[in-house]
């Protein structure tokens, strides 16, 4: 038998949104998550800006540094 999404505040669904995106939560936090994103388009916005954020982050990662600036922060490691 499913059980009914609980009605979150937009306190609680805040202080989830890292792990909701992240996929760390227990089933039942997740589908209270979806519930309350369905109805409020604030978190939802909220939600969605944080999604992409991290994708820009990770995308960011993933470009080498050009080798002269590698080697003058090398440069200044070994000043210190």
């Amino acid at each position: 038998m499913m059980r009914k999404p609980r009605e979150i505040s937009c306190d609680e669904a805040l202080h989830f949104v890292f792990e909701f995106i992240d996929h760390e939560l227990d089933r039942e936090r997740h589908e209270d998550m979806e519930h309350h994103l369905a109805k409020c388009r604030s978190c939802f916005s909220r939600v969605e800006f944080e999604k992409r954020l991290k994708a820009k982050l990770r995308e960011t990662g993933r470009h080498k540094a050009p080798a002269s600036l590698r080697a003058r922060v090398g440069n200044l490691l070994y000043k210190y």
